[in-house]
């Protein structure tokens, strides 16, 4: 009788090798290389709706003002513990998961981008704010293939951490700066830095989306190496995908129609719940205990990116009804003109 339920649990199971399916050390430097990227897409975004705001200051005169106040860098305690949390979450959570988010949401991005239309700007802002758990998993997967069989995989993975540290602590410090002083600086042509964002600083969203595309690009090919190593003959991985793409797809579409019909943050946290528990059922049939547990974490890691990142939705949002406005006042202006030009006729 014993034997009977025990056959039901995990091999292995009061050992973490059945939890995480790397080495401990690596796996805490990768999560720290995705922590890092995360850092860094929100820095940069921040950075990229202060501009937008502050260059509506300068035409509007001073009409978005409340909003520019609102948009703070989250520093301090609260910052590092959002920031340790989420590296334990992208440690923790398997390969094989990681793989699976990289490659559902590439699916959404590319349907998305198909259905946006003329707001594929609103929609690649909404989608780069949305992708931060992803990019993390796309970093964490891509890392995993390109030093898999490496002799000295942790120096490697170290410098890697190193380097990515670095570089989220310098947009971490142009956040800062911007926030404080880009108002003043541009004003007065007094900053290197704060000049050369007021030429160029349009430029900064088409450079977030180039380095998304080329980073979740060799994600999904490593995503893809990773999944098939799971299964030893083709029937076995045609099983598998067959439903993950189906699923997937109709999920894509729902969540499509269902974004037009609520507002922005709360559409985002829905789909989240229906990405991933669409994602926990198909686990349920063919993944393993530990993948189920990683998709549980999954969404403590989803929860501690998109959370603090409410006041980016709102700014999209908020952008979006700007952009609605002006669309209506110019078809407005258009019309007495048209009647003009039908009474010469």
């Amino acid at each position: 009788m014993f034997s009977f339920i025990t056959s039901f649990l995990p091999t292995s199971y009061f050992r973490l090798g059945w939890l995480i399916d790397t080495n401990p050390l690596d796996g805490l430097l990768q999560g720290l290389v995705g922590a890092c990227g995360i850092s860094v897409l929100c820095s940069l975004m921040r950075v990229h709706v202060l501009l937008e705001e502050s260059s509506k200051e300068k035409n509007e005169k001073g009409t978005s003002h409340e909003r520019s106040t609102s948009m703070r860098p989250i520093s301090g305690l609260a910052g590092m513990l959002q920031f340790f949390f989420v590296t334990a979450i992208l440690a923790i959570v398997g390969s094989r998961v990681a793989s699976l988010v990289v490659l559902e949401f590439c699916l959404r991005a590319i349907s998305g981008l198909v259905t946006a239309g003329p707001d594929s700007r609103k929609f690649l802002q909404q989608l780069l704010v949305q992708s931060q758990f992803s990019l993390g998993c796309a970093l964490s997967c891509s890392l995993n293939f390109l030093h898999e069989g490496a002799s000295q995989r942790w120096l490697c993975l170290l410098l890697a951490a190193a380097l990515s540290w670095f570089l989220a602590r310098q947009a971490a410090s142009l956040l800062r700066h911007v926030t404080a002083l880009y108002k003043l600086h541009s004003s007065q042509n007094y900053c290197g830095i704060c000049i050369s964002l007021l030429t160029s600083g349009w430029y900064l969203l088409p450079m977030l989306c180039r380095t998304m595309t080329i980073t979740f690009f060799v994600a999904v090919l490593a995503a893809v190496s990773i999944i098939n190593q799971q299964f030893l003959s083709a029937t076995e991985a045609l099983r598998f995908w067959t439903p993950l793409t189906i699923c997937y797809t109709l999920l894509v579409v729902y969540m499509q129609e269902e974004q037009h019909c609520l507002p922005s943050s709360q559409a985002v946290f829905n789909a989240v719940m229906v990405r991933l528990g669409g994602l926990m059922v198909l686990m349920l049939t063919v993944g393993r205990w530990a993948d189920v547990l990683h998709i549980l974490m999954c969404f403590l890691g989803e929860a501690g990116c998109l959370i603090p990142a409410n006041d980016l939705l709102d700014a999209a949002s908020s952008q979006d009804e700007e952009d609605f406005t002006n669309y209506a006042r110019r078809n407005r202006r258009q019309k007495p003109k048209t009647h003009q030009k039908e009474h010469q006729r």
